[in-house]
């Protein structure tokens, strides 16, 4: 392929190599799959098919004919091992899943939309069994390490998208975000991440044929290199409009120091870069103090782990020993909790998004780091993990606001958070500092 590798250019340039006949979808694919498991535990993908990729490379010029090139023409992306492909297993990162559910019949509603937009879909990827955890590791499929440093796990659960990213399988990959799950293997990666508002992926039906883990929190969005490819990535998925700006004298509030007191170094100092990057643009940053913030996922961790058991209790008849027993234990927690529990946990939530939405109110965006980590040794103790990280991701996972990854070098990568519904100011604004 004629200087363009796909881990090294943005989605821009490789489709107009595309368009332009610089190069080909076939010669695009065939460098993806060359690149496709090459981490060192082999396993970015858990299904990959290389022939089926390489037909739907020759189906494209009869599906499209002379019509225009879709936005994704050509370009290999990556999908999340929890939605539906025809032909393929959907296994969420577990083996049970694999042996129950059996080869799907027809592609989610996801693979739908990437097919017609003229994605060619390499495989699917590794996952944190039932997208239920922010490490990767996976007992089952094994740990996801990152391509480019075998000590460092990806994050998760997002956790083979990352990869696939990073490797050069993929220009871009679907993930899910419930807890965190695009933003912080994103961040940990070194990449640009974006997490919808949680109305867009029902609006275009995009969950057909996907399987949820908490469905008050579950969002769709892309892993991907370049800020600037965040609004084309939203109009391919959602047909969402971002127009292009200049303007960034915005007003941004950066989370207060006292909340980052279980921060390392490195994370605070993603945040500052940020924070003078944005300053810089022309951005009026301003200091919040979120005290409120610590709440989040003592709301978020019971009505998260309810909606789980219902989704895969009737799967299992209740015996949720098919997972692994850090998540089985939740599940288990989640089951027992009563209806008037979750309902008291409901209230709460609805009064945390209230400040939320004020916060959002006196500020155009927020800031704050995506964990107060900048890697994860793997096979390292990750007990306490979880805990660690979904205290900087669950404020914005229980409004289900939309985020996006604002990528610094050594896994120091800074959330952007907008109201819900502003979808297109933040990937604009996004592009604009990114450029």
């Amino acid at each position: 392929m004629p200087d363009i590798t796909l881990n090294s250019t943005t989605l821009q340039k490789l489709r107009a190599s595309i368009v332009s006949g610089e190069t080909s979808p076939r010669t695009m694919a065939e460098h993806a799959l060359e690149r496709a498991n090459s981490n060192a535990s082999r396993n970015v993908y858990i299904s990959l098919q290389p022939e089926w990729t390489l037909r739907e490379v020759e189906t494209l010029s009869q599906r499209f004919g002379n019509a225009a090139e879709p936005l994704l023409y050509g370009l290999p992306v990556s999908l999340k091992d929890c939605f539906d492909l025809a032909g393929f297993v959907t296994t969420c990162g577990s083996k049970f899943h694999a042996q129950k559910d059996g080869i799907a019949r027809e592609d989610s509603g996801v693979a739908a939309r990437l097919r017609a937009q003229g994605a060619v879909i390499v495989g699917k990827t590794h996952m944190h069994p039932l997208a239920y955890g922010i490490t990767g590791e996976n007992p089952e499929y094994g740990d996801c390490v990152q391509p480019r440093d075998a000590t460092l796990l990806t994050g998760g659960s997002s956790s083979g998208a990352a990869a696939s990213v990073q490797e050069g399988s993929a220009v871009v990959a679907i993930g899910t975000d419930t807890g965190g799950s695009i933003r912080v293997p994103a961040a940990l990666c070194g990449l640009a991440g974006y997490r919808a508002s949680i109305e867009l992926g029902h609006r275009c039906g995009l969950w057909r044929g996907g399987t949820h883990l908490a469905p008050s929190f579950d969002t769709l969005g892309w892993l991907f290199r370049d800020l600037k490819d965040g609004p084309l990535l939203a109009e391919a998925l959602f047909g969402l409009s971002v127009p292009m700006i200049t303007e960034t004298r915005v007003r941004i509030g950066c989370i207060g120091e006292e909340f980052l007191h279980d921060c390392e170094p490195g994370a605070r100092r993603g945040l500052h870069q940020w924070s003078d990057r944005l300053t810089e643009s022309g951005a009026e940053v301003a200091r919040f103090e979120a005290e409120f913030w610590n709440e989040a996922m003592s709301i978020y961790a019971p009505i998260q782990a309810n909606e789980a058991a219902a989704i895969h209790g009737p799967k299992t008849g209740g015996d949720f020993s098919h997972f692994e027993a850090s998540i089985a234990e939740r599940l288990r927690w989640g089951a027992a909790l009563t209806a008037d529990e979750i309902e008291g946990w409901r209230v709460k939530r609805a009064a945390f998004c209230e400040r939320m939405d004020a916060l959002l109110r006196e500020y155009d965006f927020l800031i704050a780091p995506c964990a107060p980590v900048c890697r994860l040794k793997a096979g390292a103790d990750h007990r306490e993990t979880r805990r660690l990280i979904l205290r900087y991701t669950t404020p914005v996972s229980l409004g289900a606001y939309p985020a996006v990854t604002l990528p610094a070098e050594g896994g120091a990568g800074v959330q952007l958070v907008a109201m819900r519904g502003a979808d297109a100011r933040l990937l604009a604004f996004a592009a604009a500092i990114g450029s």
